[in-house]
């Protein structure tokens, strides 16, 4: 008999899953057979429900139970999670055989979304791993009522958290740390009605907080739009999964590289958004720079960046995409804000007075990497308040490190959107510049210029006569570096882009 299933059985019960594929698969490729497999079962069972439905509500009718019009999605005859179950050899063909069969029978919801994962190789995933995998994911109903939408996506993106830990490096291509998307989605506060897009959108994280931040201000999150491309189809097929999991239906995730073929378009022109979150991959080497010189949707207003980082690219599809009251909150290691190479395409976006706040989080909030990281926040419709003006906000400091992980507490979080909110001076936390001051530095972002942390001689002042401790004299000696050493990170990265073009180039 089914029954009602806590968030913590849940999230057991999934994991479960991926434990029975260790020591065959590397952990990278756990997502493109598990994802699917829940979203496999989750249908299935849904279908089941809304059939005992239908069956309730007509007294017995057989035929009005399997009415179309009854389902979310179709499954056709066959292809159901129980006939799968049911096949004696060759699970991985029937399983296969089975997804096509409902993407075919859904081709506006599901075209595709079961990815393309090698289910047939029998060497890599024989037989008996199959069956149990199958055994094991039947050991639960995921039918609304035991499992509603919302605790199920919390358990998916439970699930991806736990795929990105095990996965060590290559989890950057599909997860970005959720507090500090929290954080970005706070500081755009989408609103109900509002179109939300993410140029690159991985696993779909940044959409689904979007979503989430509307039900928690109480707006009518049914109302949003949320769009998003990805250029990998096993993270887009996820991203779409994910969607519908929690609930959403007014979406749409296009599989597509954004710099070469965006796909998100009206008429002869890239369509626009009121809300943009996004963390572009950093630094590509790789892309079609010539083309971009006489780019068709005119993304290159700014200018053409270098071969080696193609980062303003993404940033100007971004600033072409946002509607007359969009906003964007970017992502970026710290070298957008100040790196020679784009001073040009920099000065160009602060003339415009899109640039409206600059925050500067503390290390190792990327995967795998000590990195500190920046997000970028642009409005095309900046309050009368803060035009010809500019945020500063320096939150290193605002981070937290837990069993190698790190992450912005609520508290880290709060302290910044007040911040931000109040666009205000905040002695060592925050300064507003004008765009005079911008200009006197070239367009140079780097907020060490511009938010001046309190110095162990300022404490002493503040103190009296108190000569400063050897740890305030160290603490101000490492200040008085930081931009430095900042603009000494951009140069090694620039050296290691010419270095990679090089070898590229004798190839």
């Amino acid at each position: 008999m089914s029954k009602r299933i806590t968030q913590q059985e849940l999230e057991s019960y999934l994991w479960g899953a991926a434990v029975l594929l260790r020591g065959l698969i590397d952990a990278g490729d756990y997502k493109q057979f598990i994802f699917p497999l829940l979203f496999f079962k989750r249908v299935s069972d849904v279908w089941d429900e809304e059939y005992e439905a239908a069956m309730a509500e007509s007294d017995g009718d057989l035929s009005y139970a399997q009415f179309a019009e009854n389902h979310r999605f179709q499954i056709p005859a066959g292809a159901h999670w129980n006939d799968v179950r049911q096949t004696p050899r060759n699970v991985g063909a029937a399983i296969q055989q089975a997804m096509r069969a409902i993407e075919s029978a859904n081709p506006d919801l599901l075209d595709g979304i079961f990815g393309d994962a090698p289910w047939t190789n029998r060497e890599r995933l024989p037989d008996e791993t199959l069956k149990n995998l199958i055994e094991h994911f039947s050991t639960q109903t995921l039918s609304v009522a035991n499992v509603p939408e919302d605790e199920l996506g919390n358990a998916y993106e439970y699930l991806i958290k736990k795929f990105a830990d095990d996965s060590g490096h290559t989890a950057a291509e599909f997860y970005t740390n959720r507090t500090v998307v929290h954080l970005m989605t706070q500081l755009l506060a989408p609103q109900a009605g509002e179109s939300i897009y993410d140029p690159t959108c991985g696993t779909g994280g940044m959409l689904i907080s979007a979503l989430d931040e509307v039900k928690r201000s109480g707006g009518e999150y049914r109302t949003l739009k949320l769009y998003g491309q990805e250029r990998n189809l096993i993270t887009s097929s996820i991203a779409r999964m994910n969607l519908f999991l929690h609930g959403v239906e007014d979406f749409q995730i296009i599989r597509g590289d954004t710099l070469a073929e965006p796909r998100h378009i009206e008429g002869d022109r890239l369509r626009r958004f009121d809300v943009i979150l996004a963390n572009p991959p950093y630094s590509i080497k790789q892309w079609d720079r010539e083309a971009w010189t006489q780019d068709k949707w005119g993304r290159n207003f700014l200018g053409t960046p270098p071969q080696g980082r193609a980062d303003y690219a993404f940033q100007q599809h971004i600033l072409g995409s946002l509607s007359d009251r969009g906003r964007c909150a970017i992502l970026w290691p710290h070298g957008v804000l100040f790196r020679n190479e784009e001073q040009a395409m920099r000065s160009k976006m602060i003339e415009q007075d899109w640039v409206e706040a600059v925050v500067g989080l503390g290390p190792n909030l990327f995967y795998n990497s000590p990195m500190e990281s920046c997000i970028l926040i642009c409005n095309r419709r900046k309050p009368a308040e803060r035009q010809g003006r500019v945020l500063f906000i320096d939150a290193v400091s605002e981070v937290t490190r837990e069993r190698a992980q790190s992450f912005l507490k609520p508290e880290h979080q709060q302290r910044i959107l007040g911040a931000f909110k109040a666009f205000a001076d905040v002695p060592g936390f925050a300064r507003v510049a004008t765009l005079a001051e911008l200009h006197k530095n070239a367009g140079n972002l780097s907020i060490p210029l511009y938010v001046k942390r309190q110095s162990a001689s300022a404490a002493a002042a503040a103190g009296g006569d108190r000569p400063a401790s050897l740890a305030e004299a160290w603490d101000a000696w490492q200040e008085s570096g930081r931009a430095f050493w900042q603009q000494m990170d951009a140069l090694v990265e620039t050296l290691d882009g010419l270095g990679v073009a090089k070898e590229a180039s004798d190839a």
